[in-house]
């Protein structure tokens, strides 16, 4: 889905689209509402309602059984016929993702996630090794759950696990990591206006940096985007 968009034309539907990680931080801006008490399931039990108007990019919910997290969203209002939510949801059990359109102000269940904050120790084969520096409790994520963002992941990194139903569903790097350069050209001068080269990071990630940069300095990347924000 495209950026931040308002479209209106005549008579006819309306849409408001919202997309990337900017909108996000709307979540924070839900009106949630508790239901009323149930039994718990575990001990990250508590299980909350919205409304599919307070969806957003980041937006946790649950649909049969599972928690999803929305990744695109747009709100539909047809010039004729009920309002609604067309979404883009993934699994984080599974990792799949799937469309999926809700009834405008229809009521939705949000999982109950829970969140801890873990270091990041060491490489054990094909796990990686996060430890609560607290009781030193050990946790261990597959190289497929870790994925793509083992580019950004480096031994005493703190990150946050996300459970559900007391298992570790999916964990958050720091937004922004600081990482050494390892292999790139030679660098131009700090003076130097414009160009840009590849660097290769020390966890093997590449991302481009100005032609200023060298071999053994520490840069911060946005490990969202993987874009070189500055040299550290």
């Amino acid at each position: 889905m495209a950026a931040l968009r308002h479209l209106a034309v005549g008579p006819g539907p309306t849409y408001h689209r919202h997309h990337g990680f900017a909108a996000a931080a709307a979540t924070s801006s839900l009106q949630l509402r508790r239901l009323p008490s149930r039994p718990l399931r575990s001990r990250f039990s508590r299980v909350y309602a919205l409304s599919s108007n307070d969806i957003r990019v980041g937006t946790n919910i649950e649909v049969d059984g599972a928690p999803w997290k929305v990744l695109e969203f747009l709100h539909v209002k047809p010039g004729k016929g009920a309002a609604f939510v067309r979404t883009k949801l993934r699994n984080y059990v599974t990792g799949n993702t799937v469309e999926k359109t809700f009834r405008a102000g229809s009521t939705l269940q949000e999982p109950s996630l829970s969140k801890e904050n873990k270091q990041f120790t060491y490489k054990d084969g094909s796990q990686f090794v996060f430890m609560d520096l607290t009781t030193f409790e050990e946790s261990r994520l597959n190289e497929a759950d870790v994925g793509d963002k083992q580019k950004w992941l480096k031994e005493g990194m703190d990150c946050n696990l996300l459970y559900w139903n007391g298992k570790i569903i999916d964990f958050e790097l720091p937004i922004t990591v600081r990482l050494t350069v390892t292999d790139t050209d030679p660098g131009a001068s700090d003076s130097a206006q414009g160009g840009t080269k590849p660097a290769t990071l020390e966890t093997g990630a590449v991302v481009t940096v100005p032609s200023f940069v060298n071999v053994g300095d520490d840069i911060l990347v946005d490990s969202r985007t993987g874009q070189y924000m500055n040299r550290a």
